[in-house]
Parts: structure tokens; sequence; C-alpha cells
């Protein structure tokens, strides 16, 4: 299973976008973004430019958040540039079949979670969350619950009442692995709220572990007591409608917008947790 954060298909399309660019054009757009060639690296492909383009790649580990951001840089700008040029028509035999090429690779990105507006690419926010908690997963060898997140992701729009279902069992999963981390027994048939809130004492997350002097106290003891409250909420929601529990024949099934609202909740959290826990091992060492 693949973590990639930006998938092989739209690396492959922007590598071929750029065969129509000079090696220096080319060179140019990745060093400016501290990318740096392997030209040690020669991969089985045919053409120079396909092979520069990959030397590149080669350096970058797609599942790192902060190599992703700078491949990125690279494919606003060259998105920026070929829409000016689109715009000025300066060169461009068939402005239409370049328009459509723009747009291929503007779609494969929106695929992976990033949509390209003003410019400027920016991260979806249900699908960047998703792919963050997915990358904390996959370091932490919580395969399972990097699975739930490609199921979640396939289901929002497809099916939202099975997105709703993975979304509260995303917090289930998240919450469990957690805890069997720490040691902590006997917690494999619990509810999601009290799952939560075992997870929040076992990361000494508690309202009740704030000292009242801390600055903001009160707001954080609110956000804090109110997880389980958001989390109950969530359960509730996907025992009403989600998959999982039968229902009438006449029930009306549940819009994407719903099972996004499901998602955000559950990511959110869950992402929440798991960088706390991250945090908290790291101190421990």
């Amino acid at each position: 299973m693949s973590g990639d954060l930006i998938s092989k298909k739209t690396r492959t399309a922007f590598r071929e976008f750029l065969v129509g660019r000079t090696l220096r054009e080319i060179g140019n757009e990745f060093e400016a973004a501290d990318i740096i060639a392997d030209q040690s690296y020669q991969p089985l492909l045919g053409g120079q430019r396909r092979c520069y383009v990959e030397q590149f790649y080669h350096t970058l580990d797609f599942n790192n958040p902060s190599d992703v951001d700078r491949l990125l840089r690279v494919y606003e700008n060259i998105l920026a540039q070929a829409y000016a040029r689109l715009q000025s028509g300066a060169g461009i035999f068939d402005s239409r079949a370049y328009k459509a090429s723009l747009d291929q690779l503007v779609g494969w990105l929106k695929k992976d979670g990033y949509v390209y507006e003003d410019g400027r690419l920016a991260p979806i926010g249900r699908a960047a969350s998703l792919r963050h908690l997915k990358v904390k997963a996959v370091s932490m060898d919580a395969g399972y619950l990097a699975a739930q997140i490609m199921r979640i992701e396939g289901a929002v729009t497809g099916d939202p009442e099975l997105a709703i279902g993975q979304a509260k069992e995303l917090v289930e999963t998240c919450c469990k692995t957690i805890l069997h981390e720490h040691g902590v027994e006997g917690v494999d048939k619990l509810d999601v709220p009290v799952l939560v809130r075992r997870t929040m004492e076992t990361l000494k997350l508690v309202p009740e572990g704030i000292s009242d002097q801390t600055k903001g106290a009160k707001t954080i003891k609110a956000i804090l007591g109110n997880l389980a409250t958001v989390t109950q909420g969530l359960a509730e929601l996907r025992n009403l409608y989600g998959t999982g529990h039968g229902r009438q024949g006449s029930a009306k099934g549940l819009l994407p917008r719903h099972a996004n609202l499901a998602a955000g909740v559950a990511t959110t959290l869950a992402t929440f947790l798991f960088e706390t826990h991250v945090e908290r091992r790291a101190q421990e060492r």
C-alpha cells in the first residue's frame, strides 16, 4: 500500500509535461526549490529530459510532508508559467490541447488533495488532514489505521454512509493503538467516548491536568472537555445513519457533505491525539 502524498500518476504527468522544456529550464525549476538531482541514478527511461526529472524525484521521500512541500513549489511554478503562456499565446500552436494538458495536471493534483487557485497550490482541507494522519500512521507502523484512512478517502463521495462508519472506527482504532503502545489493558471492548477519555488521560490531556494559572486555561479546558462530547456525537451519527446498523427501508441516505463532517471531526481529533502521542514519546527518550 502506497502512502505517497503525491501519487506516481501525478509525478509522471508532470514529468511528461516537462519534456517540452530545456534541460536548463528543468534544472532551474527544481533547484529553485532546493531539490538537487541524483546524477548517479540512471532510470530505465527513454529521453534525456525524462531521466533528468527522475533524478530529481529520486532524492525525494514522497511520504515526507517537507519533501512534498518542496515538490509542490516546483509544480506551482510550472503551472503559473504555463497558464501565463496560455494567456499570451506565445509559441502555442494548439491552445485547446495545451489547456487540456494543464487541466489534466490540475486534475491529478486535486485527486492527491491539492487545489490550484489564483496561481497557488493549496491543500484541500479534508483530504490534507487524511493524508497528514496517514503519514503519521505509517511512520508508527499502524497499518490498519492507514488502511482505514484510505477507505474514508474513497468513500466520502461514492458511499457517504460507509465513510461515516469508517470515520467513527478511525477514532476508535487511533485510541486503541495509542493505549496499546502505552501498555494500557482492557480497552478492546470500550465505547468510543470512553476510549477517547482514557486516551486523553494517558496523554495527560484531561482538563483537570491543566493548571488554572496556565494562560488561556479556561479555553483549553473547554476545548479538551468537548473532545469526548464531539466523539459521542460522531458515534451517534454512525448509529443512526452509518454502516453496520439496520435501518427502515424508507430511511433516506446521507449526502457527501455529512460524510465530510464526520471525516473532518474524526481526522482532526485523531491527528491531534497522534501528534500529542508522538510528542510525548519524543520527550520520554
